[in-house]
């Protein structure tokens, strides 16, 4: 089997069909990670809270809507910041 080379793009880069849908899916990937980071972060704070104080369900309750929307808010900003790019 011959060996081939890698094709050029117009852009000068050697990357792969794959790689470069990879690369154009980063950015909502990246969004998605705030979302879900920040529901995480609220209910492991709140879980962990709440063990240690004695206050089961509310800090768990509390600090899993204040994460979720602090995820919410990063994920919609990213989203904005993104459609604004592609214009």
């Amino acid at each position: 089997m011959a060996e081939q080379e890698p094709r050029k793009n117009t852009d000068g880069s050697e990357l792969g069909e794959t790689a470069r849908q990879m690369r154009a899916a980063e950015p909502y990937i990246s969004a998605v990670w705030k979302l879900v980071g920040g529901a995480v972060v609220g209910v492991l704070g709140g879980y962990f809270l709440d063990k240690k104080l004695g206050t089961t369900p509310w800090l768990l309750v509390g600090l899993s809507l204040v994460g979720i929307s602090v995820g919410f808010y990063g994920f919609l900003r990213e989203m904005a910041r993104l459609g604004k790019r592609k214009r």
